[in-house]
């Protein structure tokens, strides 16, 4: 394998050579700024090796570096030793972004190049604007990368089904005017839309082109009187072309987008949210806004130099506006029959943790087991479960020292076989009919150290003490992040990502713009918690080497009384599965930390027991009794 990402180096720094480019830049993502993109958009892992859903590449004719967060680092180590690649840990003190590194180390008139298709606009723009100030430029209407896969997989492209309107709880047309009010407020009259998640939220249809996420590859551009949805022609059945005709939605070509751009006459001001859309739209967009000016005030000053009498025209420029696209932030806050809907969903995910952890407590040292194949045996509870599509994400299912990867993948040629000692954690969730469910536990399988149960102890107290939080309305992630990460803090320890991140509605499984952290980088989204916004709880402890734990449990934002000192807020809990008290150690928690994990326990039984045989109620009363 590293002699491939070798040869492949090779082979695009000889192309960059022809070309007279110094440097090369491969994002993560697709044409659509997802972060799981399907095997045809690849190129960072094809010419890295590195398999996680987060990095960017930049190759130079005399080095390559990755960055990724820190997620990934130890993962990142492992994939790119030996390959010549060096990791830049991003957020850690010293280490320049891959812009602070171009800003360094790029030469007077120089040549940056990338794929403008998969750059978000604001990365673009800042290298442009970098690239200027040295003499240089950048070329952004390429792809090198395809030049040397010669093996390149086919691009997606599957059917596309729309929703039954009853579990959307609300039509399109609703959707579509809730978006044109928000674009009013911007004084905009047209929106152009890139992110899959959002088209598919405001179109009410899912589809099957990337893995673990129900959307299809596709563009939309709204306007003040006629949406536009552009769909690979393959992709359209004869059943959603009839239902399609019912909505107020012009069907187009996947293909034609930038023609179609091209060739609009914008009648006002175009809103593109430059964290999401590309930086090849936003360049076709803003040329054929300033060409569409230019026409303009020919045409007026022609009719200046005429002696008719009309009356003076007003030269109105339309541009674009930066601002945030407003389906991110409608489709966060679920409506009531997308929660009802949710709720049910999260009952039957939970019965499938709580069936799971029984299997694997009973049988652990009696029946042989291995990463893979407990991933497996989650993985077919799920399938087995009703509404079930697909898994929300590939289950990270970690024992020992691996879990402190936390995006960790277990593989045929490499895994661990499970003993009846330490810890497992396995992280893991559902495509429903009706919902997206994500959830993590960690399991003891047999003796652990006494710093194993101090640090699990704290993650539990962490993330309860988050589920039962009460705050006003106006605060944000970054309020509240402290009561999950503060039992860590006490210890000197902490978990280098986010505590919680949103939920898609059978949609992507992260999903913004909500999240809860407490460190922001550039282009990160801070948005107030709104009613019906739901965010996982996901504090952890990763010691490299050791062990890794994370406990994680989905909830959404409600709200509480109201009085004189403003709008209160809560949490309502999705996720019902057992804390695993053979892990828990008493005697460091406060009294509400043990109040919070036996009123939870509670909750569970009284939820979960009655979709339980006998036994099965029986098991779960006991690994969720009181403790004190």
């Amino acid at each position: 394998m590293k002699q491939n990402i070798f040869e492949r180096l090779t082979a695009l720094r000889k192309i960059m050579k022809e070309k007279g480019v110094a440097y090369y830049y491969i994002t993560t993502a697709d044409y659509h700024a997802s972060e799981y993109a399907d095997d045809y958009f690849k190129e960072r892992e094809f010419m890295s090796g590195f398999t996680g859903s987060n990095g960017n590449l930049l190759i130079g004719a005399d080095m390559a570096g990755l960055w990724t967060d820190g997620r990934y680092f130890i993962q990142a180590e492992k994939e790119l030793e030996g390959s010549g690649i060096e990791l830049f840990r991003m957020a850690e003190e010293g280490v320049p972004t891959t812009l602070e590194y171009l800003e360094q180390n790029m030469k007077k008139g120089e040549v940056l190049a990338f794929d403008g298709r998969t750059v978000a606009t604001r990365l673009g723009q800042q290298m442009e604007e970098m690239a200027e100030k040295k003499k240089g430029k950048v070329l952004y209407q390429l792809d090198y990368v395809g030049e040397i896969w010669t093996d390149r997989p086919a691009r997606k492209c599957n059917e596309v089904f729309a929703l039954e309107e009853e579990i959307c709880g609300k039509t399109v047309a609703e959707k579509l005017n809730m978006v044109r009010e928000s674009m009013e407020k911007k004084n905009c009259r047209n929106l152009v839309l890139s992110k899959m998640d959002d088209i598919m939220w405001l179109f009410n249809i899912r589809g099957n082109d990337v893995e673990c996420n129900p959307v299809a590859l596709s563009y939309a551009v709204v306007t003040k009187d006629n949406s536009y949805l552009f769909l690979q022609e393959q992709a359209v059945t004869a059943e959603l072309k009839t239902w399609m005709e019912e909505q107020p939605v012009t069907l187009c070509d996947y293909e034609k987008i930038m023609e179609f751009l091209q060739e609009q006459v914008w009648d006002g001001n175009v809103l593109l949210d430059k964290e999401n859309i590309s930086y090849a739209i936003y360049k076709v967009v803003k040329e054929q806004l300033e060409q569409e000016n230019i026409k303009e005030t020919m045409e007026c000053n022609h009719r200046d130099e005429t002696p008719a009498i009309e009356e003076e025209k007003e030269i109105v420029r339309a541009e674009v506006i930066f601002a945030d696209n407003p389906t991110e932030l409608l489709k966060s806050m679920k409506n009531e029959k997308e929660l009802e809907m949710m709720r049910e969903v999260y009952l039957k995910d939970s019965l499938v943790v709580c069936r799971f952890m029984k299997w694997l407590k009973e049988n652990i040292g009696k029946t042989p087991m291995s990463e893979l194949s407990a991933a497996e045996y989650m993985d077919n509870l799920r399938r087995e479960t009703e509404g079930f599509l697909d898994l929300s994400f590939p289950t990270i299912c970690g024992y020992k020292e691996n879990a402190a990867m936390m995006h960790y993948k277990a593989t045929e040629d490499n895994y661990k076989d499970l003993e009846p000692e330490g810890m497992l954690l396995i992280d893991c969730g559902g495509q429903y009919m009706g919902g997206t469910t994500d959830v993590t536990r960690t399991f003891k399988l047999g003796p652990v150290t006494d710093e194993m149960k101090v640090h699990y102890t704290a993650v539990a107290m962490g993330m309860l003490r988050l589920l039962n939080g009460k705050f006003l309305y106006g605060c944000t992630g970054r309020n509240l992040d402290i009561l999950a990460r503060g039992p860590l803090w006490d210890r000197n320890i902490d978990y280098k990502c986010g505590t919680g991140h949103g939920i898609g509605y059978v949609l992507n499984v992260h999903e913004g713009p909500q999240n809860v952290r407490w460190r922001f980088l550039e282009g990160m989204k801070e948005v107030p918690l709104e009613e019906g916004m739901i965010l996982s709880n996901e504090p952890g402890v990763y010691i490299a080497g050791s062990h890794g734990i994370r406990t994680e449990n989905i909830m959404v934002t409600k709200k509480g009384v109201k009085n004189d000192d403003g709008q209160f807020m809560y949490f309502e809990g999705l996720t019902f599965a057992p804390i695993d008290l053979e892990l828990i150690d008493t005697s460091i928690m406060e009294k509400k930390d043990i109040d919070n994990l036996n009123r939870y326990h509670k909750e569970v039984y009284e939820k979960i027991s009655p979709l339980m045989t006998e036994e099965e109620a029986r098991w779960l009363k006991e690994v969720t009794r009181e403790v004190r």
